[in-house]
């Protein structure tokens, strides 16, 4: 038996809305009583108990690839206290499951957290996974002078971009988070990126996600880009727990 363990300690906010979810059907299923089921189990039995949280958490289990199984769960970086985080794993377990029955692999994103499940060992921080980028918008729209608008935001996440702030126990998987407020003309910004590193790679996902918010014209109110490796998000009223 070999676990990998990586933590840190975060927690929920309000809310934890279901966003999106992926199966990944390459990697097949699993049957009921297999040892890859055992090992899930564990490694899920295994978070459920831990004394550290579920915030950032890198589990795996298994020595060969029949029977390999990994989770690795990130929560927002403005989460706090354990027993938020563990509701927010479980309900990211039971939605993977309810949406990925029985598949080895998959990817579930909630707005507190995120869950990837997988058989194969999942080096983070790693190159971006551009396919696995998804983008949700607010339907309001921002009067005036949008253009003004957009580039004031995308200057604003960049500064973010440049502040992200590593956790200082040594035992954390690097999760990567900055987040603050700014007055734009009559309306005050709230925005937050995150990422697993500060590595060239994890930059470059987070520019890209930036761009991605105002790829259009129709400039909204509040907009997010969320993925693998990094997510960004802003809005014209609070979301965030101080």
């Amino acid at each position: 038996m070999q676990f990998l363990i990586i933590h840190s300690v975060f927690s929920l906010n309000l809310t934890n809305e279901y966003l999106n979810h992926k199966c990944l059907l390459n990697q097949g299923k699993y049957n009921f009583g297999s040892e890859y089921e055992y090992n899930l189990n564990s490694i899920i039995d295994y978070i459920r108990t831990s004394p550290y949280g579920v915030g950032s958490t890198k589990v795996s289990r298994g020595n060969t690839t029949a029977n390999f199984a990994q989770i690795i769960v990130q929560c927002r970086g403005d989460s706090y206290g354990n027993k938020i985080s563990f509701t927010c794993f479980d309900t990211a377990i039971s939605g993977f499951r309810k949406r990925c029955p029985n598949n080895k692999g998959g990817m579930i994103w909630y707005d507190q957290c995120f869950l990837y499940v997988s058989t194969v060992d999942v080096e983070l921080p790693g190159n971006t996974i551009y396919k696995n980028i998804f983008s949700m918008h607010n339907p309001k729209k921002v009067r005036g002078d949008t253009k003004l608008f957009a580039n004031r935001a995308i200057d604003f996440l960049s500064e973010l971009t440049l502040k992200l702030q590593k956790p200082n126990n040594i035992l954390h998987l690097p999760v990567f988070y900055a987040a603050g407020e700014k007055k734009v003309g009559k309306n005050t910004l709230y925005a937050m990126v995150q990422c697993l590193d500060v590595s060239l790679d994890c930059t470059s996902c987070l520019k890209g996600s930036i761009t991605k918010l105002f790829k259009k014209n129709d400039i909204k109110q509040g907009a997010r880009v969320l993925g693998s490796n990094c997510f960004v998000r802003y809005e014209l009223y609070p979301f965030l727990r101080s």
